[in-house]
């Protein structure tokens, strides 16, 4: 190993070994005790040297598994195709549709609640502060990875009329379920921030705290009230978010000018 402290030289080995492809996106690395006996050196300095691969996002770590490598493939969302009016009938929500475009196998830590609205959410929503409003909560993988977590907030009332106060996930999303029952969202605000992750989204999403996150809010509404904010946060570095503007062939040329697949062209299981 070359000069420098030790566990910054073992980081080193593992790194080459995932760009050589030994260890592959989804693989286990050794343990912190297997790989202290391979390098023959302590365990703190094991975790140590797995701690910087994790600030570099080439790994995170899952309590049952261990530490797994990362997919450095960057997933491009077109935060347009919720709204799009000749989008394909399907059951599956948008996190799914661009999953599975992508051959990636997507799943769903999901929960909800009411609660009260604190300041923040109460300014997004138009309802005063303390009012009840519901809190849907997502944690997406790709092939097992965190890969966003996504908190979707909604007038009581609204989702209870709506019938989104459900505390199951629902298959088609909240945007075709708020449209099939009369309150189909005609706007949306989209803000977007990088920014640095906190403890908390660091633990949700597997990463170091600093990793810089996309922070990407959208508030939607119809013609009488809003309707909803949703705030997703995913990793900056694996993330790409795009916007079509526009008629399905003016996109659709576009797409193939760049040489991607049109949208209205993606197969959906």
């Amino acid at each position: 190993m070359a000069d420098g402290p030790t566990y910054l030289r073992i980081a080193n080995i593992l790194r080459e070994e995932i760009r050589a492809g030994t260890w592959k996106p989804g693989h286990r690395l050794p343990s912190h005790s297997e790989l202290a006996d391979r390098m023959q050196v302590s365990i703190t300095t094991a975790r140590n040297a797995i701690q910087v691969l994790v600030a570099e996002n080439l790994v995170y770590t899952a309590t049952s598994r261990g530490t797994i490598v990362r997919n450095q493939e960057v997933l491009e969302s077109v935060v347009t195709d919720h709204i799009r009016r000749d989008r394909p009938q399907s059951a599956h929500d948008i996190f799914e549709e661009i999953a599975r475009a992508a051959n990636r196998e997507p799943s769903k830590q999901f929960s909800t609640r009411m609660e009260p609205a604190n300041t923040e959410v109460a300014r997004w929503l138009g309802v005063a502060p303390d009012s009840w409003v519901l809190a849907r909560t997502v944690v997406q993988y790709l092939d097992n990875e965190p890969w966003s977590w996504e908190v979707s907030f909604y007038p009581r009332d609204l989702a209870e009329a709506a019938g989104i106060d459900s505390p199951r996930d629902i298959p088609e999303g909240t945007t075709r379920r708020l449209a099939d029952r009369g309150y189909g969202e005609t706007a949306h605000r989209d803000t977007v921030l990088a920014r640095a992750a906190t403890a908390e989204e660091a633990a949700v999403l597997g990463v170091a705290t600093g990793t810089v996150l996309l922070d990407h809010l959208r508030i939607g509404a119809n013609h009488e009230r809003v309707t909803r904010a949703t705030r997703h946060r995913s990793l900056a570095g694996r993330n790409q978010l795009a916007y079509q503007l526009g008629d399905t062939a003016g996109t659709d040329v576009i797409a193939r000018t760049l040489g991607i697949a049109p949208r209205s062209a993606v197969a959906l299981p």
